[in-house]
């Protein structure tokens, strides 16, 4: 095996080094994402029953 092989064989495994990185923070960052939505959808959900909390209050109330 000559030095240049050697050269080459490094190159390969930081490539696949590299690679396995990349996958990592591409699943790291969709799991994030994820997330995100999930915390979103449920501060959506917490808005709506609040309204509908305080539409149910006026309408207890009969003021009219």
């Amino acid at each position: 095996m000559g030095i240049s092989d050697q050269f080459k064989d490094k190159g390969e495994q930081l490539s696949e080094e590299a690679k396995k990185r990349m996958r990592d923070v591409k699943e790291r960052g969709k799991k994030q994402a994820k997330e995100r939505g999930q915390q979103s959808r449920e501060r959506g959900q917490q808005g709506r029953d609040q309204r509908e909390d305080l539409l149910d209050d006026v309408d207890d109330r009969d003021v009219f």
